[in-house]
């Protein structure tokens, strides 16, 4: 399967609807907390023109989403297969 690194915040609700949603589809994911971490935040930053925005995912071909989907989280996930 391939690896997933979700970035997210305590707070964020979309974040919490995510996990749930890739909870359910049993997709397995590496989680970090964007205000735990700093250099996270930094890369989260660089990954979308200078925003925190989370949830942000990072795949183990190198590239993200940000607030995606549970579909566009699955499709990516088939093209890595």
């Amino acid at each position: 399967m391939a690896k997933v690194t979700m970035y997210t915040t305590p707070w964020c609700g979309y974040c919490k609807n995510l996990k749930n949603q890739m909870k359910r589809a049993q997709i397995e994911w590496d989680e970090v907390d964007i205000e735990q971490d700093s250099a996270a935040a930094k890369h989260v930053e660089e990954i979308n023109g200078g925003d925190q925005i989370v949830p942000t995912l990072e795949f183990s071909d190198g590239a993200a989403l940000t607030n995606p989907s549970l579909k566009a989280v699955q499709a990516k996930l088939a093209e890595l297969d």
